[in-house]
């Protein structure tokens, strides 16, 4: 079946009453536009023929008088309930909190990358709970894994630079690689209490054992030869891989991974902070449990494939005698457009693939803030999906239908010309005059002006290779200037003088096109998505702008403003 029309004109006039109510009588084609064609995506194919008709519904409705809009939007009550459950979300309460002194909770990451979208996650529950509950916010650099994700120093920077860009206040920060003499002290108390071992046994005959739930021969050692087989793990009497500290468990436990899990083990490798001062480093479950416990964490926002972990260090926790902090689980996020693994993106940073960790194919936090994604979009975004044990991919619409609800009121239009042409238009007898609103719904952010001047009944434009594909003998319209008729295509575009009138444009369904002339524009690019470059010319007017500014270049879409010198933009998304 082909698009209904008339369906779609009754969507248009919906949507664009709505509109109209909610900013002072006049509605934005462009937020019409992006709800006709989220419903109608069939409507994509006949683009032209659906924007010249939205255009004529909006124009329309805002002829309306107020009243009129206020009145008629209300045979669509459905509309005002789907905007109150956009509105911001709040988090779930937390529980037990009446059993710590304080709500404490923690962000640990490992600088072995920068953050991503995926990180976003439990950074935004954590602070939003420590806010919420007048608590602290701890930063924690796990980093005492040298020998698997060995850390890049500039990370440890990078990350509580991000955090300061998400607007969140860190209350505490720790770094593990510091902490070497507490874990020493800790494994030294939970050895002599003879409730871990040090384990000189194979790998692989250690293995069997625990597969077979059998104890290892050293696990029934004394508490007083373990110690002294820990300081010969100090001493350098062990070799790596020799010797390892175990916490002892159910040997007999359902799953093989929490049997007598290790804690600690030997290292060369050297770290980038200590270097080689220590020889023996504590893994993951013990290190991140005993300063969970010595911070006062409180609440654990974690990702859901940590379950098994929680298992383990509630064996640490039973031994001290401690409570374990809740833990609350959530899903995995994944972006459509982006990647997440840091494995991959620093595999694909070292070996060139990527320009950077701020590639715009990767979903780092750098990435997205290059490309003009708001801290306040991502921190909506979470709240929209909740602390929640299940999985959820997010696409990039998502991030950009709310991104631009915050950024659209602050930027500013202006024109770009991608890959221009110059297009000769002929039998021009007076000087063309445009007044161009920086912004349609803001007419007090003012205007940019334009006069040109013809040489010899000619007028030089600059005009978009692909706006004049196939318009050979069709009427276009300049926009807020002139509509010409255009003669002739190719290397040697020209056009002949029409009419000024916009209303003939209109009755005419003449596309509405952008152009510049070589004396108001300068060179520009814009990085795209995929990393390609788009070259042409941009308003001149676009040089006084600041680096970080978010705008919008007319029919091409929002970017962010990233270098001044050359004139470089990233594109964010139509």
């Amino acid at each position: 079946m082909g698009l209904d029309l008339d369906k779609v004109r009754e969507s248009a006039v919906k949507y664009a009453v709505f509109n109209a109510s909610q900013y002072g009588g006049k509605a934005n084609p462009g937020s019409v536009m992006g709800r006709i064609f989220a419903e109608y995506p069939e409507a994509k194919a006949n683009a032209k023929d659906v924007q010249r008709l939205i255009m004529g519904v909006v124009a329309d409705v805002n002829s309306w008088p107020v009243e009129k809009i206020l009145e008629t939007v209300k045979q669509w009550p459905e509309l005002f309930e789907a905007k109150k459950a956009e509105e911001k979300k709040t988090l779930p309460p937390l529980k037990n909190v009446d059993k710590w002194p304080m709500v404490k909770v923690r962000f640990a990451p490992n600088p072995d990358g920068p953050l991503h979208l995926g990180s976003a996650e439990s950074i935004i529950f954590s602070d939003e709970y420590a806010k919420q509950y007048n608590g602290h916010f701890i930063l924690r650099f796990e980093d005492t894994s040298a020998d698997v994700k060995p850390p890049i120093p500039q990370m440890y920077r990078w990350i509580q630079e991000d955090l300061k860009w998400l607007d969140v206040k860190v209350d505490e920060k720790y770094v593990q690689s510091d902490r070497l003499a507490t874990y020493y002290e800790y494994a030294e108390k939970i050895l002599g209490m003879g409730a871990a071992y040090v384990c000189t046994c194979e790998s692989e005959e250690f293995k069997k054992l625990y597969m077979a739930k059998e104890a290892c021969p050293c696990r029934d050692m004394s508490p007083e030869e373990h110690l002294r087989r820990w300081q010969m793990m100090l001493d350098g009497d062990f070799k790596r891989g020799e010797a390892v500290v175990r916490l002892k468990t159910d040997i007999t436990h359902p799953n093989p991974a929490v049997r007598d899990w290790p804690a600690l083990r030997i290292s060369t490798r050297s770290h980038p902070l200590q270097k080689k001062k220590y020889r023996v480093w504590p893994l993951y479950n013990f290190s991140c449990a005993i300063d969970d416990h010595l911070m006062g964490v409180s609440h654990v926002i974690r990702g859901k494939e940590h379950e098994v972990n929680s298992a383990r260090q509630k064996y640490l926790y039973d031994h001290f005698g401690w409570q374990f902090p809740e833990v609350i689980n959530v899903g995995r996020l994944g972006l459509e457009a982006g990647i997440l693994s840091k494995s991959k993106i620093r595999a694909g940073v070292d070996s060139g693939i990527y320009t950077g960790w701020d590639d715009p194919r990767l979903g780092t936090l750098r990435a997205l803030k290059r490309r003009g994604l708001q801290p306040e979009t991502i921190r909506e975004i979470m709240l929209q999906v909740g602390p929640k044990p299940i999985n959820v991919m997010i696409s990039w619409g998502n991030f950009a239908a709310a991104n631009k609800k915050i950024i659209d009121p602050r930027s500013n239009r202006y024109f770009f010309v991608n890959e221009p042409i110059e297009l000769k238009v002929k039998g021009v007898t007076e000087n063309l005059k445009a007044k161009l609103p920086l912004h349609p719904d803001h007419p007090e952010k003012g205007y940019r002006e334009y006069t040109v001047v013809p040489d010899d009944g000619k007028c030089v434009f600059l005009i978009s290779t692909k706006d004049l594909e196939d318009a050979k003998g069709k009427l276009i319209r300049l926009m807020g200037l002139v509509n010409v008729e255009v003669t002739n295509t190719g290397k040697k575009a020209e056009a002949k003088f029409h009419s000024k009138e916009h209303h003939i444009a209109r009755e005419k369904g003449a596309p509405f096109i952008h152009w510049l002339t070589e004396g108001n524009s300068v060179e520009a690019e814009v990085v795209m998505p995929d990393a390609s470059t788009a070259k042409g010319r941009a308003e001149s007017l676009v040089t006084g702008l600041n680096v970080d500014d978010m705008l919008q270049f007319e029919r091409f879409g929002f970017v962010r403003v990233d270098s001044k010198e050359p004139l470089r933009f990233y594109y964010a998304h139509d």
